[in-house]
């Protein structure tokens, strides 16, 4: 039995390889809080979570003054007990996203912990549902970008194999998001996917507006209509039109994800590994949904979820944005707009570190003694 004698946490801010604008928000930043767990066989584990520019540093105390002291001493190998009990002993302070991505930063390490002594890649330790994933394309459909570049890069994610695109929509008259739409549906043609993302911009009287319009081009999902804690009138829209509802980005409990498949307000979740609290609770999202028939697309972080949709049946979509180029030996594997999780036993993540140790700030690295 392998207990966990050491842990160390340190945290870089990676700058985006785009600008990324939405509806109510500019992403300038990638704070990365990175996890590393050794037990007493002298085997490591790396995890992380990211925030888009707030919250870093307090993630980083969380994780120093409660969460990694509570490891020391564990059976690295007891993740369900270990993530309860990091979940309980931070009760006070659930369910929010502080939390949840603290938490997952040490999940994500103990699952690579995992795998790598079990010697097999993430997504065949957790099933192994298929080997490859489509990708649809975000980084190209940012609001800021205008129509005739929002084409553009449209018709090159379809030259190289990709099958979709997301566009960010928001724009002060729906007339404007129709005109950026119809361009690029007319470009793109009947059988490439556009998914569309407001951010959680809109009223519940303004995103039935937009869904009308959605319907013109049909749009393979709305997502974040309105803001995520109203579950009720997620639903309510849901049933008033034929444009799935995508939600999940924004919800950080188990529950949430359960309110809203019980009440019909989800066509499609998008739990996020890091904001729901890491590898063990997406996981049990993620069969939920499978249990009501709801596939799971999963938002950013391609770099680990690339595992996580291969792992499981309901997952088609794997959303292509890149976050760890510069901190990586490699990225990941994407051919003909398909990627395929590494099959190195771990999360899949080629860590480079030198170069994070050259990106790390100062002040906020911890070594447990």
């Amino acid at each position: 039995m392998a207990i966990i004698e050491r842990c160390e946490i340190l945290m870089v801010d990676l700058v985006p390889k785009v600008r990324r604008t939405d509806a109510i928000q500019s992403f300038d930043s990638q704070e990365t809080p990175i996890v590393r767990i050794t037990d007493t066989d002298g085997v490591t584990g790396t995890g992380y979570c990211y925030t888009i520019g707030q919250g870093g540093p307090a993630i980083m105390s969380l994780l120093r003054d409660t969460l990694v002291p509570r490891l020391i001493g564990k059976e690295a190998e007891m993740i369900e007990a270990i993530w309860q009990d990091l979940l309980f002993s931070t009760h006070a302070t659930s369910v929010g996203a502080i939390t949840s991505l603290a938490l997952a930063a040490v999940d994500t390490a103990l699952w690579d912990l995992r795998c790598r002594k079990a010697g097999l890649p993430l997504f065949k330790l957790l099933g192994g549902a298929k080997n490859n994933v489509p990708c649809y394309t975000t980084e190209g459909g940012w609001l800021h970008i205008d129509t005739e570049d929002l084409v553009k890069d449209a018709l090159e994610a379809k030259a190289k194999g990709f099958a979709g695109s997301k566009i960010k929509i928001g724009r002060p008259h729906v007339s404007e998001d129709r005109a950026r739409l119809a361009a690029v549906r007319e470009a793109v043609g009947p059988s490439y996917e556009i998914m569309v993302d407001a951010n959680q911009a809109f009223s519940r009287a303004e995103a039935t507006r937009r869904a009308r319009m959605l319907e013109e081009f049909d749009i393979g999902w709305f997502e974040e209509p309105m803001p995520a804690d109203n579950v009720l009138e997620h639903a309510r829209l849901a049933a008033s039109t034929s444009v799935p509802i995508a939600v999940g980005e924004s919800m950080y409990s188990i529950s949430q994800f359960k309110d809203y498949l019980v009440c019909g307000g989800a066509s499609i979740v998008q739990v996020d590994v890091a904001r729901i609290g890491g590898i063990t609770p997406w996981m049990k999202v993620a069969h939920m949904a499978e249990a009501f028939g709801v596939p799971v697309c999963p938002h950013f972080l391609m770099e680990l979820h690339a595992s996580l949709v291969c792992a499981i049946p309901n997952a088609p979509w794997l959303e292509y944005i890149p976050q760890l180029d510069t901190i990586t030996h490699s990225g990941l594997r994407i051919e003909n707009g398909r990627a395929w999780p590494s099959e190195a036993p771990g999360l899949g993540i080629d860590w480079d570190w030198e170069a994070i140790d050259r990106a790390r700030i100062d002040g906020l690295s911890w070594t447990t003694n």
